[in-house]
């Protein structure tokens, strides 16, 4: 089973991902997501490893499942959103059968958070270049901000890749107005949660970093009593 974990915050945990870890013989992830549930994970072995381990994770459970051991692979957020289930599906090639559990990923939880910014159409992008090509992504936020959506940011900024988050706030302004409500949610439904409603000319007067989720309204969204809402169409 491939279990997102959600935002971080237990009552964000579905019920089916509880009983998932809970029910494992073999728990297997990332040491940051697995020490999030330490307490649901007495009586399974524990297997953790760092980051740029993806591909080796994912080999060791699908190793452990051919031995007949029931194993939970974590994933923070939802496993089908830049997580693991992707990977654990391509390795697995139809010989062991993968179950995906979902889970809130980081665009909704961000959402909540700032109000309703994604009750219209949106676009999700990762800023992250470490596995996409840098032009193929700039390709894509120029083409979301073209189409007029509400375009999400995941991975906005960190130590390496410091001025991703510059260029893509360029190119979104290419068809955007400086205006444009911005929304920016730190550590969302992690606890010690930071939240700014700000616009797409001063976003970067803010913190972002890799923990950061950058949500930027379209044409349409607005700013009522503090919260992002783009509307849906309805009349009112």
């Amino acid at each position: 089973m491939v279990v997102g974990l959600g935002p971080g915050d237990r009552e964000c945990m579905t019920p089916q991902a509880v009983q998932a870890i809970s029910d494992c013989d073999v728990l297997i992830g990332y040491k940051t997501y697995v020490d999030l549930i330490t307490d649901l994970t007495q009586g399974s072995e524990v297997i953790v490893s760092g980051m740029k381990r993806e591909v080796d994770r994912a080999r060791q459970a699908l190793e452990l499942a051919r031995e007949g051991k029931v194993v939970s692979m974590v994933s923070s957020g939802d496993p089908g959103v830049y997580g693991m289930a992707g990977i654990v599906l391509e390795v697995a090639g139809g010989e062991v059968p993968v179950e995906v559990i979902p889970g809130v990923t980081a665009a909704t939880a961000a959402a909540a958070t700032l109000g309703a910014p994604l009750v219209n159409d949106f676009a999700v992008i990762s800023l992250s270049d470490l596995l996409t090509p840098w032009k193929k992504m700039v390709e894509r936020i120029e083409a979301a901000a073209l189409g007029d959506f509400v375009i999400v940011l995941y991975n906005p900024k960190s130590k390496g890749r410091p001025h991703n988050i510059n260029t893509a706030r360029e190119v979104i302004l290419w068809h955007r107005t400086p205006e444009t409500p911005v929304g920016i949610v730190r550590k969302a439904k992690r606890g010690e949660e930071e939240r700014i409603v700000t616009n797409l000319k001063d976003m970067l007067d803010h913190e972002i970093d890799m923990l950061t989720t950058v949500v930027i309204g379209n044409s349409e969204t607005m700013v009522e009593n503090g919260y992002l809402v783009t509307p849906r169409g309805y009349r009112l």
